[in-house]
């Protein structure tokens, strides 16, 4: 399927003050700011068509943030993203990505879902952990730091009073780095994680 520019902003880039993209954004965008980017032709979506063909589109160092949320679990080829999305953005640009936690019991139910994320993976793509525990890069040259790394509990209507026991328990496990790894060790099939909330930022 080839590239849709549905409102002209490719050209348009050198006169933005500030260039935001949203990836995999559907039918309403977080950041109404944002370029909204989609393989599906829907309201708010401003460039339709395959991530890497999209990401190709832009110039390098043309954006300042790109936000992510509940999308990256569905490319197949997270290296790859994370090449094209550092190629793109200026140093000091934040990558904000949010995913299920593997212990979150809808993953499992969508097909399309293509790998999972726990409080590490983006360590293995990074240039540090903020974690004790440091893992290899298998050869990756990593073009980011990681800021934050955030668990999120919640539950989906109507299960208001879970919600709100489920999110005392996260400013519980998230209080310190080592509650974070104590909770994805032993707790996470008991009590499991809605999402990963990583905040990531372009070296210079």
């Amino acid at each position: 399927m080839p590239l849709l520019d549905k409102t002209d902003v490719l050209p348009r880039l050198a006169t933005m003050p500030r260039v935001v993209l949203e990836l995999g954004c559907g039918s309403t965008k977080r950041d109404s700011v944002a370029i909204g980017v989609d393989v599906m032709d829907l309201p708010g979506v401003d460039l339709v068509g395959d991530i890497f063909e999209v990401l190709s589109s832009f110039p390098a160092t043309s954006v300042d943030a790109i936000q992510s949320y509940h999308f990256v679990e569905h490319v197949d080829d997270l290296p790859r993203l994370m090449q094209e999305c550092a190629r793109i953005m200026k140093g000091g640009a934040t990558l904000t990505v949010v995913v299920p936690h593997f212990s979150n019991p809808y993953f499992y139910s969508d097909y399309t879902h293509r790998r999972f994320f726990g409080l590490y993976t983006f360590c293995y793509l990074a240039a540090q952990s903020p974690f004790r525990r440091q893992v290899p890069l298998y050869g990756h040259v990593p073009r980011f730091r990681i800021d934050d790394v955030q668990l999120g509990f919640k539950s989906t209507r109507p299960f208001y009073v879970r919600h709100a026991i489920k999110r005392m328990q996260g400013a519980l496990f998230n209080s310190t780095r080592w509650c974070q790894e104590w909770y994805e060790e032993n707790l996470c099939w008991i009590c499991p994680c809605y999402e990963v909330c990583y905040t990531l930022r372009r070296l210079p």
